[in-house]
């Protein structure tokens, strides 16, 4: 039996596009998304991101080294999301430092978008202490950086 290769998003130009579905389970009673959902969604476009470019946070994080840690989170809900929406969450890198990032996301329903979050991850140490994120990850990133992020 051939196992099915789990879902990856992918790059357009700088933009990360990672799709998802609504499953009954990411509604509250009222029957759209509850909020916190979409920080899920968030989250798993992100490390798809991250593995589309490249960074393995397992093998850093399973060495002792660290991982990301979001520090900084800043969030418009603008519309609902119901029950078996299709949507897209679109992530662009705005800024790269030595012990950080800057990522925008936007959640969209077709043409709609649905929220908006501007997201700061720190690398942190095992101990919870900021650190210099590992060079390779600063270089991996420099392509998809979106140059622009201030003039948008």
């Amino acid at each position: 039996m051939s196992v099915p290769t789990p879902y990856q998003g992918q790059f357009d130009g700088t933009r990360h596009l990672f799709a998802v579905r609504v499953y009954f389970e990411d509604t509250d009673f009222s029957g759209v998304v509850y909020h916190a959902r979409y920080l899920h969604f968030m989250e798993r476009a992100r490390s798809d991101m991250l593995a589309r470019v490249g960074i393995d946070q397992r093998s850093v994080q399973e060495a002792g080294q660290g991982a990301y840690a979001v520090t900084q989170l800043d969030i418009k809900y603008r519309r609902p999301a119901k029950f078996d929406d299709a949507l897209l969450i679109i992530s662009t890198v705005e800024a790269v430092r030595a012990a950080s990032c800057d990522i925008h996301q936007t959640v969209m329903r077709g043409d709609d978008i649905l929220v908006e979050a501007h997201v700061t991850a720190a690398f942190v140490s095992p101990d919870g202490k900021p650190r210099r994120q590992p060079a390779e990850w600063v270089a991996a990133f420099q392509p998809v950086i979106n140059r622009n992020a201030d003039k948008d």
